[in-house]
């Protein structure tokens, strides 16, 4: 199916098809391309292709056709004109910055972000001339506030890392067109098998490909989807130079992932809702954030953006750091790692993992406190997952 016939197809059919070129072999699966560089017709071919004149591989720094197979079925499935594949999902964003921004540049981030996200804008970014402000996700004054004539990017996840938070798309949208500035969104936790950010009015996506869309915790990833002037040539022009550079090997394993995204993702989805509910009745479970809540304060919202309400739940215990260690240390099922996206349920203590780089100051300013845990919910039978945090609350069952 050529990347051309795309958009003619329905979702399931792109996550299985679209991007794929056989080779003169007809085979069935995408082939691996493990090489590093690809030879010439003649010296008159070479000099086309690195000047740009004929498309064509060159060195899989920048041009590798299983990576490219990954970036167009991505495209795809996101409703983008391009993508570009990237090392990880942070290099996804560093990409975007590098391509996308220059020094004397201004971003706006939601304040709920990656931990490690928070520093690369303002610790690494601002070494270089970008200086960001961060603001509470759901604030829109906020966010109206913060914008300087500087200002270029807006930058989100939606939900937010840990704490679910919604952020709603129209306003987001009807800001950053107002104020000249690309909308930049974090799309790792609910993927396009939820939610399609370019459609809601977003300029550009990121995504760690190594949560879901991979699924299985088995390679690191990430990538950009937009357009193919922003992206195709400016991001990508970046990653051409600088090299953080998707190997081919991953992209064919995160191009198995996608094939089940959607089917993942409404497993996902159904397994973190009803474990959601369990955790709002149990003693000592202090609040339970996940969007499918009517508990939840953008659950409404999330009906409207979301198709379903994903993976992720986090939640308070009574005490502090001591009591929701103590939970984390009494799981016998569930793994205990800062990853998420996996087939297989995860724990972690969000103040000492994704976020312990942060200041205490930080931390309390973003909401993430010390009782806070915060659970990737996989595939498992949901009963044995209850059953599994029951005995950790110190309560095994009968």
């Amino acid at each position: 199916m050529s990347h051309s016939d795309d958009r003619n197809y329905g979702f399931d059919t792109l996550a299985v098809r679209a991007g794929q070129r056989r080779t003169d072999e007809q085979e069935q699966s995408e082939p691996i391309f493990l090489s590093s560089s690809f030879t010439f017709a003649s010296a008159s071919q070479a000099a086309a292709r690195f000047s740009g004149e004929e498309p064509g591989n060159i060195y899989s720094r920048f041009t590798n056709p299983t990576v490219r197979t990954f970036e167009e079925r991505l495209a795809a499935m996101e409703g983008g004109e391009c993508s570009v594949a990237t090392a990880s999902g942070m290099s996804a964003i560093l990409a975007t910055c590098m391509g996308l921004l220059n020094a004397g540049d201004h971003i706006v981030s939601s304040s709920g972000v990656f931990g490690t996200t928070v520093n690369l804008f303002s610790k690494i970014l601002s070494r270089f001339g970008l200086e960001t402000s961060f603001v509470p996700l759901t604030d829109y004054a906020a966010w109206e506030r913060a914008i300087r004539p500087e200002t270029r990017m807006l930058y989100l996840e939606t939900p937010s890392n840990p704490l679910t938070e919604v952020a709603d798309m129209e306003q987001m949208t009807a800001l950053a067109r107002a104020h000249d500035c690309l909308l930049v969104v974090d799309n790792c936790f609910c993927t396009p098998a939820l939610q399609k950010p370019l459609a809601q009015g977003a300029d550009i996506v990121i995504h760690s490909a190594t949560k879901y869309l991979d699924g299985q915790g088995r390679c690191v990833g990430g990538a950009v989807v937009g357009d193919r002037q922003r992206v195709g040539e400016e991001v990508f022009g970046f990653l051409r130079t600088a090299g953080p550079t998707m190997s081919a090997f991953n992209a064919w394993v995160f191009l198995k992932g996608l094939e089940t995204l959607q089917l993942r993702m409404r497993a996902h989805s159904e397994n973190a809702m009803a474990l959601a509910d369990w955790l709002q009745h149990q003693p000592g479970v202090r609040r339970v954030n996940y969007p499918g809540l009517q508990s939840h304060p953008q659950h409404a919202l999330a009906g409207r953006q979301q198709t379903a309400y994903g993976g992720i739940v986090s939640f308070e215990v009574d005490g502090g750091r001591a009591e929701a260690w103590r939970v984390i240390d009494g799981v016998r099922l569930i793994s205990i790692t800062a990853n998420l996206g996996d087939l297989k349920t995860t724990i972690t203590h969000p103040a000492s993992t994704t976020h312990g780089r942060l200041s205490d100051q930080e931390r309390r300013d973003y909401g993430i406190g010390e009782n806070l845990i915060r659970l990737s919910v996989g595939i498992e039978d949901v009963a044995d997952l209850q059953m599994d945090l029951e005995q950790a609350f110190g309560r095994p069952s009968a």
